[in-house]
């Protein structure tokens, strides 16, 4: 299901807020939501998560993490596509073992000249050398993180994972309500790095009922019952088992 911005030249803050909290994200220059995913011909439940900023407290993992990149120079600039983003990514890309866009141009635009979205982007670097980028959206209350990646030779500090870090941090800096890292997937650990950043801040929305509830594997687990017992034709049921 998708929500299409083609007809807009600029999606206002507060419109952002309001699809974000309605369990929709960014895809290109649309806006879309979904239920179900397919990985390996079978299709599994997606589940929408966010962090209410409020409740956002650090642990030992989290402060480790802080303190030992602390050498990279963090900086928080508008998005402009360059040479030098699309060039990191393809390095990222090449080492990583599951499909993904094959640039940034194609993750963010598609094709498009025109950004309808508020897009910044989190460099670090290490001395000049651009190790690290994540790329977000912000609204009027909300910030959406789009896109994290790196360096491959600077695997062994977690940088994807400090990129959470970091966008909640600047969140928290300019009092936004919510940041909205994606989704997980019920029974597919491959997302679950979402869920690192603060457990008793996390919460995650319940499409059939349009409301958020604090996240829980129990939860998650209803949910996905719900979904495939109320949501998925007959015939593709199936598919899941």
């Amino acid at each position: 299901m998708s929500a299409s911005s083609s007809a807009l030249r600029f999606i206002r803050g507060e419109a952002l807020d309001f699809y974000l909290g309605q369990g929709y994200y960014r895809m290109q220059q649309d806006l879309f939501t979904c239920q179900f995913v397919p990985f390996n011909g079978r299709l599994y439940t997606a589940h929408w998560l966010r962090l209410a900023l409020a409740n956002v407290e650090w642990g030992p993992e989290q402060r480790r993490l802080q303190r030992r990149n602390a050498r990279f120079a963090a900086t928080v600039q508008p998005f402009r596509l360059t040479t030098e983003y699309e060039e990191l990514y393809t390095r990222y890309r090449n080492s990583i073992s599951f499909d993904a866009a094959p640039t940034v141009e194609a993750v963010l635009l598609g094709g498009e000249e025109h950004n309808v979205f508020n897009t910044y982007i989190i460099e670090l670097r290490d001395g000049e050398r651009l190790v690290a980028a994540g790329i977000f959206d912000r609204g009027d209350r909300s910030l959406a993180g789009i896109l994290n990646y790196y360096d491959p030779d600077y695997r062994q500090y977690s940088l994807g994972k400090y990129l959470l870090l970091l966008k909640t941090d600047y969140a928290r800096r300019l009092q936004l309500d919510y940041y909205y890292p994606g989704y997980v997937v019920h029974d597919y650990p491959k997302f679950d790095y979402k869920l690192f950043l603060s457990p008793a801040a996390t919460e995650v929305f319940d499409s059939i009922s349009g409301r958020w509830l604090p996240f829980s594997k129990e939860i998650v687990a209803a949910h996905s019952a719900d979904l495939l017992a109320d949501w998925l034709p007959e015939e593709l049921r199936g598919v899941v088992e």
